[in-house]
């Protein structure tokens, strides 16, 4: 069987920055092919967003189709790293490199919690791009599910949910996400005639006013309210006497179930465009809330959880996106891995211990599924 550390240390050792390809690929071909998977491995997208390589893999059994989720793109490692941020070292039983919680240790320990021979149906999701652009990861695996007749009943993500210690959180959805842009038109003069010109520092100001003052909800059972944040203005005036041409600002909206992103972009709008009739607004959806009911599968990993930690995991709705925005139109999906204090930061770590009682975890929601 696969030995989660050892296969995890390999993973981090192959430096593999966003988006990733080749060697991180073949560490994982490399130990799925000889537990019976067909892998699928292939190449989506082009410039700017691509291109990207994908894993697919899969391996027949009866029963519950189970997949597995996740990605082994990491985000560059800045500077100030005790060691090598790619080393998969082990210091006073910690796991060191970048991807150790996010989410190459996850990978890992699905891989090693496999049994050797086939039980349920079983399928690894795993893209190179998750942390870049998201375009042509795992909505291409999607897709290519979809042309091969794929269709797990459960998937699950192993993003690092657990806040305190392993076990006490998994994600049952997600709030959706999206950017604003709005742009306003002016026209440029000198500021001592204002009557010769059109300053549309003055509208944005109105039209930002306006969005400052909006309640989008007041949130619901599973998800905080959804909140919209001015996240940049714009004008590039770097005189001190003229009134510039143009203005510009951008929104980003955390939104939950209770709204949609194209309707939130029609919305702005409106705002927009009634305070400065020639406004242009352009919108950029990463994705849609979603919310997986409490039920039997959430049940199923909250009792593994249960057998390998003794605590009841919160189901919680909380935190940034994730792909599972996308794998949520599949089948129920639910996510669940490693401590989160450190994913993204310099020195991210793992515990081995945790890495080895996530493996069994896993091993018992895999169990579980079969029962």
């Amino acid at each position: 069987m696969t030995d989660a550390l050892s296969l995890a240390q390999a993973l981090i050792r192959a430096d593999s920055v966003t988006p990733a390809h080749g060697t991180v690929f073949d560490v994982l071909e490399d130990a799925l092919s000889p537990m019976g998977f067909a892998i699928d491995r292939f190449v989506a997208g082009e410039a700017p967003d691509g291109p990207v390589e994908n894993l697919l893999a899969t391996r027949g059994g009866r029963g519950t189709h189970l997949a597995f989720a996740g990605h082994v793109d990491v985000v560059p490692a800045g500077n100030g790293w005790q060691g090598s941020p790619f080393s998969g070292d082990v210091r006073d039983s910690l796991l060191f490199g970048r991807g150790a919680v996010d989410m190459k240790g996850a990978v890992a320990a699905f891989v090693a919690a496999i049994p050797p021979e086939p039980t349920i149906p079983l399928s690894l999701i795993i893209t190179g791009d998750e942390e870049g652009p998201a375009v042509h990861g795992t909505r291409a695996l999607i897709d290519r599910m979809a042309a091969r007749g794929i269709a797990p009943d459960l998937c699950l993500v192993g993003e690092p949910t657990s806040a305190h210690r392993l076990g006490d959180m998994m994600k049952i959805g997600r709030r959706g996400s999206v950017n604003i842009w709005i742009t306003v038109p002016g026209r440029q003069g000198h500021v001592a005639y204002p009557h010769l010109a059109d300053n549309p520092i003055t509208p944005l100001v109105a039209i930002l006013a306006e969005i400052e003052g909006i309640t989008l909800d007041t949130g619901n059972a599973w998800f905080q309210a959804s909140n919209i944040e001015i996240t940049d203005l714009h004008v590039g005036n770097p005189a001190h006497n003229v009134i510039p041409g143009s203005a510009q600002a951008r929104l980003s909206i955390r939104f939950n179930d209770e709204q949609r992103g194209q309707a939130l972009i029609d919305r702005i709008a409106e705002v927009a465009q009634r305070h400065a009739p020639a406004a242009q607004v352009t919108g950029r959806i990463s994705g849609e809330a979603f919310l997986t009911q409490p039920g039997p599968f959430s049940a199923m990993i909250s009792d593994a959880i249960r057998a390998e930690t003794g605590i009841e995991p919160e189901l919680s709705t909380t935190g940034g996106t994730s792909d599972a925005r996308f794998l949520s139109k599949l089948c129920p999906t639910v996510e669940f891995g490693l401590l989160n204090a450190t994913m993204h930061k310099v020195d991210e770590a793992v515990a081995v211990d945790d890495l080895y009682a996530l493996t069994r975890i896993y091993a018992g929601i895999i169990a579980r599924a079969g029962a």
